[in-house]
């Protein structure tokens, strides 16, 4: 074998096969961008077109280590600055839970003395023996309700924490692996020398695990293309108008909630899109957001109500949970580590899980603001409005980042960004579907219109479970676009 200008460590790193640990990497696939042994070609790649040694793409490929170079400490920056936000978000978890917790003590307590001091004030004419009888009915009234409504919303809280948490530290490990890999490959990058075989493959592996991350950075440049279309009834007997549905989430099973602003209830859908549960809210409901696995927030809205309604999915059911009340309209909603986002009609409010409002992030001056979304890192919010026909980009506090215009967003109401990134939005009146790119400047396609079957779409989400965009439309269906 020729002797290499590095390390047997590093020779051994960058030629050993992900898939068979003890073969070399000798080959690539193209029609995958994949690396692969002997073993690999045979088996998993057999059927591709493209599989060829590494030994005749050494003068074909390009390989700009030094651009690859900047580019590794570029999103190694992006990673590390993404796990101090992260780390920030779980200590910001802690304190609402607790700072509900001492909220909610504070009013037992003042409810207690409250009581007593009515009683006191009620005594005169009243035997000593009486007066404590009715003091204690009094005392035993107020702990019961606090058992039986205020401990049940903090365990909701809890449980939305822990949940929360625990996703929360999963990313931060992915975060520190990540870092790791990417210090690494740049440690080799810098060292490996002039041997053409070993800085194409170390080319290649520096340039998957840097989609890798921009992919965790939300920074995802991939344009889906869409491959097929379904079309499924969400209608129940007990609607009484045309379904119109306003927003759309889905669970990590598969299962899929959607807000039918017209017949004031969310749906629960099946992996199948059949409506399998269904649950009455008391006014108008407009969007909904993911907080855990199996917990949703819907906002619902009125002349004289304007609340935030917790939901949970149980065993195939829509169970109501708490709620909290808002000094204003309430449209939007999405949701980051926490942190749950509301637009008003003109206004982008951020509050903490237990309903307190920490600060108002943005106004609109020159039209109603309608739907709002968060970037998977937290660090860009997505805005858009129904008589303004453009996507507004705004950094963690607020400031206008960028403003993207375009006709095929006249009344737009649907915005989605996925977990890699890639932003979502729907043209009311132009009956399109369209991806704009994460940075919020350009259109990067449109992926369905009105020839598509695309009809006054309200809604919009992407489902990973089935790589599948899921449209919400006025008039009872939803259109389900596979993608790739």
């Amino acid at each position: 074998m020729k002797e290499w200008p590095v390390s047997k460590q590093v020779e051994e790193f960058l030629l050993k096969c992900q898939a068979h640990k003890d073969d070399k990497i000798e080959m690539l696939c193209e029609d995958h961008s994949q690396l692969c042994c002997t073993k690999c070609a045979f088996n998993d790649l057999s059927q591709c077109s493209k599989v060829t040694p590494i030994s005749e793409l050494t003068n074909s490929q390009p390989t700009d280590l030094q651009g690859l170079s900047v580019e590794l400490e570029t999103v190694m920056g992006g990673i590390k600055s993404l796990q101090i936000n992260q780390e920030a978000s779980v200590q910001s978890l802690q304190r609402t839970y607790k700072e509900h917790g001492a909220v909610m003590i504070e009013q037992l307590h003042g409810n207690l003395n409250t009581n007593i001091d009515k009683c006191c004030n009620s005594s005169v004419g009243t035997s000593d023996k009486n007066l404590k009888e009715e003091m204690c009915w009094s005392v035993l009234s107020i702990l019961n309700e606090f058992d039986s409504i205020t401990v049940k919303e903090l365990n909701e809280i809890k449980d939305e924490v822990i949940s929360i948490k625990g996703s929360v530290t999963s990313s931060i490990h992915k975060c520190t692996s990540l870092h790791n890999d990417l210090l690494q490959l740049l440690e080799i990058v810098q060292k490996i020398g002039d041997n053409k075989e070993l800085c194409l493959i170390a080319s290649i592996k520096c340039k998957h695990i840097i989609q890798q991350a921009l992919t965790l950075l939300g920074k995802s440049g991939k344009v889906f293309k869409v491959q097929g279309k379904s079309e499924h009834n969400v209608r129940v007997p007990s609607d009484s108008v045309s379904c119109a549905i306003s927003g759309i989430c889905v669970l990590p099973d598969g299962q899929v909630l959607v807000v039918d602003w017209t017949n004031n209830n969310v749906k629960l859908l099946n992996q199948q899109y059949q409506v399998v549960s269904h649950l009455d809210v008391n006014a108008q409901p407009f969007d909904i957001c993911l907080i855990t696995p199996s917990e949703v927030a819907v906002t619902v809205n009125a002349s004289n109500i304007h609340e935030v309604q917790f939901i949970t999915v149980n065993q195939g059911k829509l169970v109501p949970g708490r709620k909290f009340q808002l000094q204003h309209e309430c449209r939007g909603i999405d949701h980051h580590q926490g942190d749950l986002f509301v637009i008003s009609s003109k206004d982008l409010y951020k509050y903490t899980l237990n309903g307190k409002q920490v600060c108002s992030l943005y106004r609109s001056f020159d039209g109603t603001v309608d739907q709002c979304a968060v970037s998977p890192t937290g660090d860009r919010l997505y805005i858009i409005g129904h008589w303004q026909p453009k996507l507004l980009t705004l950094a963690r506090d607020g400031t206008l980042l960028a403003t993207y215009t375009d006709p095929a967003l006249e009344r737009s109401l649907g915005l989605h960004v996925t977990p890699a990134g890639q932003v979502l939005v729907c043209g009311h009146w132009p009956d399109t579907v369209l991806q704009v790119g994460w940075e919020g400047e350009s259109k990067l396609a449109n992926l369905a219109t009105w020839g598509d079957g695309v009809w006054n779409p309200f809604s919009v989400c992407y489902c990973s479970t089935t790589s599948s965009i899921i449209v919400g439309q006025w008039w009872d269906s939803i259109l389900v676009f596979r993608v790739e």
